[in-house]
């Protein structure tokens, strides 16, 4: 009986370490899912992009030059780094999401991502609209999500 028991704990512990060696590389991590690596390496991108504009000064030149088209004064002030960020980030979310409802081999849950992605939009429009404009269109959006 002793000895039963024994077989199975060995034949258990056999098959933990299988299951531990088989864990995923890199390789194959990328080739089961390209999609989200290449997603955050566009945020990481874009994130670069954005800091390099701001710290070379171009950003400023950027914002004057969207307010005197736009005249949204708000724009000069408001906008700095990190708000752009997060708006790039949420629409970088936001395109994959797309590409993962039309695109069958990408086909994965998307409810996380979306709530992320209008997190981080809702946060970098905070420091551009008042934030009571930015929770009004939250909750009208998500009562129609409901619908």
């Amino acid at each position: 009986m002793a000895d039963e028991k024994d077989e199975k704990f060995d034949e258990k512990e056999r098959e933990k370490q299988d299951e531990k060696s088989e864990e995923k590389t890199w390789d194959e991590k990328w080739q089961r899912d390209p999609l989200t690596v290449v997603a955050w390496a566009a945020i990481f991108i874009w994130a670069g992009l954005v800091f390099l504009a701001s710290n070379l000064g171009i950003l400023d030149a950027l914002l004057q030059g969207a307010a005197e088209l736009t005249g949204f004064s708000a724009l000069d002030n408001a906008i700095r780094a990190w708000p752009l960020v997060l708006i790039g980030a949420g629409v970088i979310i936001l395109i994959t999401i797309v590409i993962r409802l039309l695109v069958p081999a990408y086909r994965k849950p998307i409810f996380g991502s979306l709530i992320l992605a209008i997190i981080l939009i809702a946060l970098g429009l905070g420091d551009l609209i008042n934030w009571g404009v930015v929770w009004g269109a939250l909750l009208i959006i998500f009562g129609i999500w409901i619908l």
